[in-house]
């Protein structure tokens, strides 16, 4: 006696249909995983040190400078802000992109001057430039002979 399947409920085996399962399966946990309370995120930078300052650039893209709040408190210098969900017409298939409230903080190896720090956004990257303060610079002695 043989098991056979009527043709009607026969199926092939296909990876590929396995394979798409798979992925709308993981759409589907990963949107809900972002559609979760929004966290802060924090945005890739760079701290950069010179002879006289140190130089941060915080990549922001789509970031409205109004958005952005920056505070030195001791050598520690921590942007914050909030990148802002676009208004949409159509149906959001995919995120990839991040959006809420961000937080950015370093800090920095030596004395710093406080007041003479400069903030500029170009292209989507806030560069801040945080100069030393005068004690930290380093200064050439020359040796004379006597």
């Amino acid at each position: 006696m043989s098991l056979s399947v009527p043709p009607s409920r026969a199926t092939r085996w296909d990876p590929f249909r396995e394979l798409d399962d798979l992925y709308d399966r993981m759409s589907h946990l990963w949107e809900s995983a972002r559609t979760a309370p929004p966290e802060q995120w924090v945005p890739l930078a760079d701290v950069e040190e010179t002879d006289d300052a140190y130089v941060i650039d915080v990549e922001l893209p789509g970031v409205a400078e109004s958005d952005v709040t920056i505070e030195v408190n001791g050598r520690e210098v921590t942007v914050t802000g909030e990148l802002k969900e676009r208004e949409r017409k159509g149906i959001l298939r995919r995120r990839t992109r991040r959006v809420g409230e961000f937080e950015y903080s370093v800090t920095l190896p030596g004395d710093i001057d406080p007041e003479n720090v400069d903030a500029r956004m170009h292209n989507g990257v806030l560069t801040i430039t945080v100069p030393k303060s005068q004690r930290s610079i380093p200064r050439k002695i020359s040796v004379s002979s006597s």
